[in-house]
């Protein structure tokens, strides 16, 4: 039996980009899947390690991310920087990241110290919190930065007590210059100091990319399945 077939070029022109951006964007949700399987790898791999021991050697990013890390120094307590629109159990609060110097040498590095609550009668008034004027043995987790939120405006540049939406190693090295390793230490360390320390987990969303790609692919399927069975329906028509 001969099938008979209609082309049709507008239809054909729109199939081609649906497939096209179809496969494009499924291809593309699984390389983000692929990246998010080895960030998971890398993660337990760096969660079996010992503690990476900083004692002010220069160590690079790739070396330390999201290791366990260990490091003796003292807090530069009168450089703390503010890291608003942190919620944490559906309250509203600052990220508190601040200096320490590595004991025995001048370089520091940026510690994630934890969570305050915000002060819902006074805004921009912080919630008061303990800082060791000693040295202190702080414990953690190396990340690349704090986290980024939405920033709306002017960002506001880093400086001693600022409240800011953002702030990366090199701004607070700039604005202090203090010589900062390349990195943050997000701290799992306990300490009485009023600070939660109850860190979300990184979320990797593995199966949500997968998901996205399976639509995506299925978006470029149905297209092709549309164009060839309206062709096939348009033909027999005319043929009749």
């Amino acid at each position: 039996m001969r099938i008979a077939f209609r082309f049709r070029l507008v239809p054909f022109v729109a199939t081609v980009v649906l497939v096209g951006l179809g496969v494009a964007l499924g291809q593309w949700q699984t390389r983000r899947a692929d990246q998010k399987l080895a960030l998971q790898a890398k993660l337990a791999s760096a969660n079996a390690q010992a503690p990476l021991r900083l004692d002010g050697a220069p160590i690079a990013l790739a070396q330390a991310e999201w290791r366990r890390v260990a490091v003796r120094g003292t807090f530069v307590a009168n450089w703390p920087v503010y890291l608003d629109n942190r919620p944490h159990g559906g309250q509203a609060g600052f990220y508190v990241l601040m200096p320490l110097r590595i004991e025995g040498t001048d370089r520091h590095v940026l510690v994630l110290r934890g969570w305050l609550p915000v002060d819902a009668a006074r805004r921009q008034h912080i919630m008061p919190y303990a800082t060791p004027a000693g040295a202190v043995a702080i414990e953690g987790i190396a990340r690349r930065d704090a986290g980024h939120v939405l920033q709306l405006g002017d960002p506001v540049p880093p400086s001693p007590g600022a409240i800011v939406q953002n702030a990366d190693v090199p701004q607070v090295a700039a604005a202090s210059g203090l010589r900062l390793l390349p990195f943050v230490v997000q701290q799992t360390s306990g300490g009485l100091d009023n600070l939660v320390r109850d860190w979300p987990a990184p979320e990797l969303g593995v199966d949500k990319h997968r998901g996205y790609a399976f639509q995506w692919y299925a978006l470029a399927l149905t297209a092709l399945l549309f164009f060839v069975i309206t062709g096939i329906l348009s033909g027999r028509k005319q043929n009749r």
